[in-house]
């Protein structure tokens, strides 16, 4: 392999016998950050003025260079990559011979050569450190020399006394000092000879590495305007095109990714060093910059062997051997990303034959859902892979780093989490954990929420309060992750709304930044019901960051009605676009029989047509501003005699044989709604009129009573509002939540029923007789003395076949219509997981997803 530079991804690929996407490449040294974020944008926008020549002259560039470093135009030299311009210097400067202290980047070697210049090496002592000893270099020197010093050298990472060198050319008038600071902006408090430079001096600069941009290319040069003018008049015009010096204007303003890559690559390097230094047989030197220069201390070992062995692990590392001044014992690896850097010590210690590394943590093996947009059926989705990873026989567990819904449940431990994440757990044959869903948001107005932390209620915040917690709240659900994870041996997550929402990217911790630290590829889903699915697959990937892309390992159409032949086209282009496949075609999936994830769909949802039938009885459900736990009735609509009508206006209540009204998270706001939008009274004539029944759960059961006081601020700001008064009750809003598992008995049907509390609320009910008991002996539940007005605070009670019917039958009787008398529908979500996994697993190439989940089937 003829790894001469590094970075030559397709020659390594096929050594490897591998695809290039496979290969980390430890040879080059780029910036393991990847590129800027605006750099994607910025190219983009710059396709159409390829029609037009790149500016000859620079402009923008210059301009951008003087306002960062002060350097005017005259003494700057722009150059496709730094390189570039180093083979023009010896050219311009006519020399006779240069001086390079090795080992050294073997260019100044071969540009020299290449213009006619003899060439000295000085070699650099290894027990000295590689450092280049001042003295020896200027003893060496005579008149008319040019001087190749690397700042940092390459490969040894090491940078020169920056004093030392200003002194060296001052002495030394006749002589030409060519620094290469091509890794100078990696090195933590850099000292460069940019600015303070003595006339003799030439300082080169690449945009390339620094910007992870080697395939665009964009170097500088700074030197007396005497150098400059005689480099300029033998380079070639307009060698540098019009994208690369957008980019390099863009670059030059840009001081936070500079920042934030020193911090990174320190910080990596250090654990890096840690890590070789512990595996036997390897030297590590120490080096500033963001690549280390390593020599192996095995005589049953060299660097083409190692080489040899770590390519079918798909990681390639600099050969070193073609230095001057090093052999075929040393390498020289990059800093990368801390996963890639691990991947490398895992295979060191595999070629060295040395045991693993017990330290590192290893993550389970995980695939994320994401979606295009809220509502594209990542949590379905995710509740289907559950149950075929269960099915395939794997322990699973879903994960959602932080969910916003008003729809939660709570754990037998009385935690409360999001109801999308129990509905995986059960598809996972798991009890609910909240664990699961770390993070629970639950709004209590257009910008602000109750933040729920592993199922405790933490506080009330607004936007800006969540987003400086954020931070804190990420390592709570990283720990959450790691504990859930160490139990079981695949994670399925899902994310939230779209990783693309560039208004959110900063702080997330719920889409790429999850997927990051769980190691696990990500699928973007996207519901092509809604229209514009591959222009959203197209647009999600445009808007990704080039780690978030490397973490996409393709896509799914979900909710597709009709011939999927037709979409060949349009799946062709999306993986040319995108580099990216689609997995499959998930089918529209109607009476799914699951949970809905969240209240989008609730409340885009529209009734179905009035039945024609006169035998069914109908349920009115009032749809509130802040309707929660939605789900609580979604077992009515599996009964057969019943018609579920979801009631948004006054003009839609008409009469119905029941009304229910829901649990709400914000009782005042929902009682304000009622009473503006005259459904308050039409209840109110309902009740008086004796003509339905009206059921209030939770909030709802709050809303029936006289008045709701919130002395301490919970969902108002200290209101007490008057209620529908169709109880004789009042409420307070406490401070404690009450979140708890129960079992209890409904008093007029004797039957028992399961479910749950979650509510703020204290209500006395002591003046009427009560409907429901919890087993402790506590009233969940009171009754008008006639019966058809009741309320309570117990979660879930018509999940209970047998209540349900006996609820169902009361109902028919009312309209002289006879009871059935046994149940005939079974609210049970096991058939409809089953059923769930058969359609997605016959749509989906489950092959190629295990493959990339690395579970091998």
């Amino acid at each position: 392999m003829n790894n001469i530079h590094g970075g030559n991804i397709r020659e390594i690929a096929k050594a490897a016998g591998l695809p290039a996407s496979d290969i980390i490449d430890f040879s080059a040294n780029i910036n393991p950050l990847g590129p800027p974020g605006w750099l994607r944008p910025l190219i983009s926008a710059s396709l159409g003025s390829l029609v037009h020549y790149p500016d000859p002259n620079y402009t923008g560039l210059y301009d951008a260079v003087e306002a960062r470093y002060g350097i005017p135009t005259d003494e700057t030299i722009v150059g496709n990559g730094s390189t570039d311009i180093l083979y023009w210097l010896p050219r311009a400067l006519k020399s006779k011979r240069a001086v390079v202290p090795v080992p050294a980047y073997a260019d100044y070697t071969v540009a020299s050569s290449l213009a006619g210049l003899t060439v000295k090496h000085i070699l650099l002592k290894a027990e000295n450190g590689f450092l280049p000893e001042m003295a020896e270099l200027e003893a060496e020197l005579t008149r008319d020399d040019i001087v190749f010093l690397g700042h940092p050298n390459n490969p040894t990472g090491l940078t020169c006394d920056a004093d030392a060198v200003r002194r060296l050319a001052r002495e030394k008038k006749e002589s030409v000092f060519v620094v290469d600071e091509a890794f100078g902006d990696f090195v933590a408090d850099f000292k460069s000879l940019r600015n303070d430079r003595p006339p003799n001096v030439i300082v080169l600069f690449s945009l390339t590495k620094f910007y992870a941009i080697p395939g665009l290319r964009l170097g500088l040069a700074f030197a007396d305007r005497s150098l400059v003018s005689r480099i300029k008049a033998v380079m070639p015009p307009w060698s540098v095109n019009q994208p690369a010096q957008l980019v390099g204007e863009q670059a030059l303003r840009d001081s936070d990714y500079a920042a934030r890559t020193r911090d990174y690559v320190a910080r990596c390097r250090a654990l890096l060093v840690r890590e070789l230094q512990a595996i036997p047989g390897l030297k590590v030197y120490p080096g500033e910059a963001n690549f280390l220069l390593i020599r192996i201390e095995r005589k049953d070992l060299d660097g083409p062997l190692l080489a040899k062995k770590l390519l079918p692990h798909g990681i390639a590392i600099r050969l070193c051997g073609n230095f001057a001044g090093l052999d075929d014992r040393y390498f020289r690896i990059a800093v990368r990303a801390e996963d890639e850097n691990e991947r490398l010590c895992d295979a060191l210690c595999t070629a060295f034959r040395t045991p693993p590394r017990a330290a590192v943590k290893r993550r389970k093996p995980a695939i994320m859902f994401q979606g295009t947009s809220s509502n594209a059926g990542k949590s379905v989705l995710a509740a289907a892979f559950c149950r075929i990873l269960l099915q395939d026989g794997y322990d699973v567990a879903p994960f959602k780093a932080q969910n916003m819904s008003l729809n939660s449940f709570v754990t037998r431990d009385g935690g409360e989490m999001g109801r999308a994440q129990v509905v995986q757990a059960q598809a996972c044959r798991l009890e609910p954990d909240v664990r699961m869903n770390p993070v629970l948001l639950k709004p209590s107005s257009d910008t602000g929420s109750q933040v729920i932390v592993l199922g405790r209620p933490l506080a009330n915040m607004d936007v800006t309060q969540y987003i400086r917690y954020k931070q804190e709240a990420f390592a709570r659900v990283k720990e959450a992750y790691d504990a859930l994870a160490s139990e079981h041996d695949v994670m399925v997550l899902e994310g939230a709304g779209s990783p693309a929402e560039i208004n959110l990217k900063g702080h997330d911790m719920v889409n790429m930044h999850m997927a990051r630290y769980a190691a696990s590829p990500v699928i973007i889903v996207g519901d092509i019901d809604r229209g514009g699915v591959f222009a959203s697959f197209v647009g999600t990937m445009e808007l990704l960051e080039e780690w978030e892309r490397r973490l996409t390992a393709g896509f799914v159409i979900n909710r597709f009605r009709g011939d999927q032949s037709l979409l060949a086209e349009a799946i062709d282009y999306t993986t040319r676009h995108t580099e990216r496949p689609t997995f499959g075609v998930v089918p529209y999936l109607k009476d799914l029989g699951l949970p809905e994830e969240d209240s989008v769909t609730f409340k885009n949802a529209k009734n179905d047509h009035r039945p024609e039938r006169n035998d069914r009885v109908e349920i009115a459900l009032i749809d509130l501003p802040h309707i929660s736990n939605f789900t609580d009735f979604d077992a009515l609509r599996a009964e057969p005699d019943v018609f579920l009508r979801i009631v948004r206006s006054q003009k839609e209540l008409g009469h119905p044989d029941a009304v229910i009204l829901p649990g709400s998270k914000n009782v005042i706001g929902d009682v304000e709604y009622l009473t503006a939008s005259g459904l308050a009274a039409q209840l109110s004539s309902l009740a008086a009129g004796g003509h339905a029944e009206i059921v209030g759960v939770c909030g709802g059961f709050q809303i029936l009573g006289r008045e709701i006081a919130d002395p301490h601020g919970i969902e108002s700001r200290g209101k007490t509002m008057r209620g529908l008064g169709l109880l004789p009750v009042s409420t307070i809003l406490a401070i404690d939540k009450t979140l708890k598992r129960i079992s209890a008995v409904h008093h007029e049907s004797g039957l028992v029923l399961q479910g749950y509390e979650i509510h703020h609320g204290l209500t006395d009910g002591s003046c009427l007789p009560a409907t429901v008991t919890a087993d402790d002996g506590r009233v969940l539940g009171i009754r008008s003395k006639s019966g058809l007005v009741w309320g309570t605070y117990l979660h879930g009670l018509f999940d209970a076949d047998a209540f349900r019917r006996w609820f169902v039958d009361r109902l028919r009787m009312r309209r002289a219509l006879p009871p059935l008398g046994k149940i005939v529908a079974a609210y049970d979500l096991e058939p409809a997981l089953d059923r769930l996994a058969e359609v997605v697993r016959a749509g989906l190439d489950i092959k190629a997803i295990y493959r990339i989940m690395g579970l091998g089937r």
